[in-house]
């Protein structure tokens, strides 16, 4: 009995000492957590339904891992469901916490989806732009588009809103995050809602052009 004892304590304290050493391990990697890139996004970056590892996100660690020396620690603080007044809300702790240098925003489909008009939600991407700016960070932004249902009028105001604040606040845009995507079979689940698995490298295509840029850039 004391044996079995002592053999499941020295198991605890091996344990705990590998779980000590990760954040060692993983700077050790070259991660510059100094130079962090803040993703802030929905399903469509929270890997929705696809094993985490294929999401374009995590895609995006590996390219600039590859890339970059030494690489910027991305960090994905996307969650499914995802509104922008929640991110709003979660957002000066993520600033404060991380520090980043980049944040890339990605959200408006569920505020669509809840009926917000487009005007609710340039409001709060607007104040989530001010705040990263403020903070130091440069700013992406990632726009979507809504199914043909909306009606013309609505998507056109969507798409004003993401345009408007581009221009105002001098951020890059990307108009539609599944540009190549959306429509085209065995990229889109069965929902036809969000990108398969296969479509997380075409999501990462569209990005990277607009992202590469802004790691290089000096802060504002």
């Amino acid at each position: 009995m004391y044996r079995a004892r002592m053999g499941h304590v020295a198991r605890m304290m091996w344990l705990l000492a590998a779980l000590l050493l990760l954040p060692a391990l993983a700077c050790a990697k070259g991660a510059d957590t100094r130079n962090a890139v803040l993703v802030v996004g929905d399903s469509l970056s929270a890997a929705h339904n696809i094993p985490a590892a294929s999401g374009w996100v995590n895609l995006l660690q590996q390219r600039v891992n590859q890339q970059l020396k030494p690489p910027p620690a991305v960090i994905n603080a996307s969650i499914s469901g995802e509104t922008t007044a929640g991110a709003l809300t979660r957002l000066p702790a993520l600033l404060e916490k991380h520090r980043p240098s980049v944040v890339v925003i990605e959200l408006g489909g569920n505020d669509a989806l809840r009926g917000l008009t487009p005007a609710q939600l340039r409001g709060n991407l607007e104040k989530m732009i001010v705040a990263s700016q403020k903070a130091g960070a440069r700013v992406l932004l990632l726009g979507i588009d809504v199914p043909p249902n909306y009606g013309p009028a609505y998507r056109d105001r969507l798409r004003q809103a993401y345009a408007g604040l581009a221009s105002q606040y001098k951020v890059p845009l990307l108009p539609f995050l599944l540009e190549g995507v959306a429509l085209k079979p065995g990229l889109m689940q069965s929902d036809g809602l969000h990108p398969t698995a296969a479509a997380q490298p075409q999501v990462l295509d569209n990005v990277w052009p607009l992202l590469k840029p802004l790691l290089k850039a000096p802060a504002p």
